[in-house]
């Protein structure tokens, strides 16, 4: 490849990485230790040939150069020049054009178009160790060099504590691409603006966006007339996802997506970034070469080591994340990319926190996962990541970690939502275990010096059923997905209360929304941090569908005509986070001790049985928890007041004997059997209880008594 420019150049600098606008033009620097060569080429449109083709500089393994007089918008992309030797990790082929790691924004999919996007000859008997010495520069998206200037209107950050967060886990199309939305730019940044309000009538203060990076759709999905509709699939850990964005013109993303947190954080709403960086897009050694393949494989990627084929050594990749391949952050270089990266969408796109795609990848040595990493270790004491909000998926495919990540990181607490759905369906021997997950889970972070917020507590999230289909079908119904009804979990913990799927049997519709109504109360009265995943609060459904990453349609997106449908679990789910919000003790800030906390003589937990004696949590059959907590000032109370528990999963009725104290009475705010209207009380509208000393609780309910004077 030849050096042919017009351009006036200099040597350049080579930190940052990336493409740096400057007032003279733009620094280019990428890093690369086994290339022999590396073309920087420049593009007017997204379809010509490169007008300039300029070879970068060498300092150690940055390559760099300064170009003058080019300027944001500026269209650009990498040749990187070297050896194709697959069995010893290398892929460089100088007919295949890059995008640059550090991208802003990126101009368009990628499109597997005469399987250009492989490095390596697909027909060939020997399939990647042969080189496609074929041109690609025409099909392949091109990077944009991005101004990073905003009017941020005086933009800051809620910086609502942990203890005060209540999170809605959303898809930024599937939350309005669906007609019913309404909005202008259906499934797009501009058009999540447009439900904030919807969001505030909620309650919720907090979105967990699925992963915005851009991402990469694999060509056998397309073929099949479906789509990596989830994205945790990224190519570029920098630039927002185009598709998400209206189009209007390039690199219009940066910007769209900035002012959809701009109008978030008006509106008290904090963003969190769901972000995969333990792989990319590039899938194993038959995957494409988009990006850190041709660039630097053995550095980027970890490989899987093969000594008895000396000629295949570093030819394929590790796995340990089921997609392919995984980056190797043991590798300083490839931690840099991840750390700058993550400073980057704090700093210049404004965001509060990070959701951790399959987190215990990023915290191996020597290939295991370790407490003590640099990963972790970097993250804590630099001043920009410390202070944002950071949660990990604790677990990959050879690994389960919860409770075990450091002080300062919260987790996805897989434990309560297995055990919350167990209990609710009235599984046995779940109710000790139930108690402890109610309680902040206390046996897994109390010990680390961790608080009861850490533990981000969930029944369903995007990975697995709504919580309409989890009370509506036994078993997964994923033939939609064309792979048989193979993929996906066979271990739900579900249930479907007597009929699978939908079905007109009153009954069953009514005991449904109860068991809704159930696993709302116990997320949200529960200790720790709860996670909404978006449209359970008006039943959305995905017809039995529990992994429906591949379905860009109808079948994932929220339905807004649910909204009319069922207005009374939206009504029910809004109580209840005002409820929470209200009551200081179900956001306590530390665990539990069952100890007088106060002159009162009072514990700040306290646990019976259905007569009042000790739970007896060793009994398979004990499906009835009842607890009382005792809380001090409230909005609009001043005084003590005391919260009565009965969540009740026996399929029979209960009494349950009421504690007394002088001068308390006791009063009804909630009881999932009942119907709308009644079901949830507001404070100012609690029913007075007949009988002080008992209760009648229905089968399948939970009831909440409140206790003041």
């Amino acid at each position: 490849m030849n050096h042919q420019t017009q351009k006036e150049l200099s040597g350049g600098e080579v930190s940052p990485l990336g493409a740096s606008l400057k007032a003279e033009g733009v620094n280019f620097a990428i890093f690369s230790q086994y290339a022999g060569q590396v073309f920087l080429l420049l593009f007017d449109t997204i379809d010509s040939p490169a007008t300039d083709t300029i070879k970068l500089n060498r300092s150690e393994n940055i390559w760099h150069v300064f170009v003058k007089g080019i300027k944001a918008g500026q269209l650009y992309g990498y040749k990187v020049d070297g050896e194709y030797k697959p069995g010893e990790g290398k892929r460089f082929n100088p007919h295949k054009l890059l995008i640059d790691p550090y991208a802003k924004a990126i101009s368009g999919k990628f499109k597997n178009q005469d399987d250009l996007i492989f490095s390596y000859d697909v027909n060939a008997e020997e399939k990647d160790m042969v080189m496609d010495q074929r041109d690609n520069t025409h099909v392949v998206p091109k990077s944009i060099v991005i101004d990073d200037a905003f009017d941020w209107q005086g933009d800051r950050s809620p910086d609502i504590s942990m203890d005060q967060l209540i999170i809605y886990e959303t898809h930024v199309k599937g939350f309005t691409a669906h007609s019913s939305s309404g909005v202008k730019h259906p499934g797009t940044y501009l058009g999540f603006i447009e439900k904030i309000p919807y969001l505030k009538k909620l309650g919720i203060n907090a979105v967990e966006l699925m992963p915005i990076h851009e991402f990469f759709i694999r060509n056998e999905l397309l073929e099949k007339k479906l789509s990596d509709y989830w994205g945790y699939n990224s190519i570029g850990f920098f630039s927002p996802e185009l598709s998400y964005s209206s189009q209007s013109h390039l690199g219009c993303q940066v910007g769209e997506f900035k002012t959809l947190v701009r109008e978030l954080h008006k509106a008290g709403i904090e963003v969190i970034l769901d972000v995969v960086y333990n792989h990319t897009g590039e899938g194993n050694h038959l995957g494409p070469t988009a990006c850190f393949k041709g660039i630097d494989n053995p550095t980027y990627y970890a490989l899987s080591q093969n000594p008895d084929q000396a000629q295949e050594q570093y030819r394929f990749y590790l796995n340990s994340t089921g997609c392919g391949n995984t980056v190797n952050v043991e590798n300083p270089i490839a931690m840099n990319l991840v750390l700058d990266s993550l400073r980057y969408w704090v700093k210049v796109m404004h965001v509060d926190g990070f959701r951790f795609d399959l987190a215990s990848i990023l915290a191996r040595v020597k290939g295991e996962f370790s407490h003590s990493s640099l990963f972790f270790e970097t993250v804590s004491k630099d001043p920009i990541l410390n202070k944002v909000k950071i949660i990990a998926e604790p677990w990959d495919l050879s690994t389960y970690q919860v409770g075990n990540f450091p002080p300062g990181w919260s987790e996805w607490n897989g434990k309560f939502r297995d055990t919350a759905r167990r209990f609710l369906k009235g599984d046995g021997s779940q109710a000790g275990e139930m108690a402890k997950r109610l309680t902040g889970s206390a046996d897994l972070y109390q010990g680390d010096g961790k608080k009861p917020y850490n533990s981000i507590n969930f029944v369903t999230c995007h990975d697995g059923f709504t919580l309409r289909d989890l009370f509506s079908y036994n078993d997964k119904h994923n033939e939609a997905n064309l792979e048989d009804n193979h993929d996906g979990s066979n271990e739900n913990y579900s249930w479907n209360c007597g009929r699978e799927g939908e079905t007109q049997d009153v009954g069953v519709q009514h005991l449904r929304k109860q068991m809704i109504k159930n696993a709302l109360c116990c997320l949200l009265f529960s200790s720790g941090t709860p996670m909404i995943l978006f449209g359970d609060e008006v039943m959305r459904t995905q017809k039995g569908n529990n992994n429906a990453y591949c379905q860009d349609n109808e079948f994932s997106w929220l339905n807004w005509d649910n909204l009319k449908q069922h207005p009374d679990i939206l009504d029910f789910c809004i109580k209840a986070i005002a409820f929470r919000k209200s009551c200081p003790i179900l956001r306590r800030r530390r665990f539990f001790k069952g100890e007088n906390t106060n002159a009162s003589n009072i514990p700040d937990i306290a646990w019976f049985g259905r007569r009042l004696d000790p739970p007896h949590w060793e009994r398979p059959l004990l499906k009835t928890i009842c607890y009382q907590l005792a809380g001090h000032e409230a909005p609009s109370i001043v005084g003590e007041y005391h919260i009565f528990f009965v969540f009740n999963m026996n399929y029979r009725a209960a009494v349950v004997h009421l504690p007394h104290f002088e001068g308390l009475r006791w009063y009804r705010l909630v009881d999932t059997s009942q119907h709308p209207g009644e079901d949830f009380r507001s404070y100012d509208k609690r029913r007075l209880l007949r009988r002080q000393d008992r209760h009648y609780c229905a089968g399948r309910s939970i009831t909440v008594l409140w206790g003041g004077s």
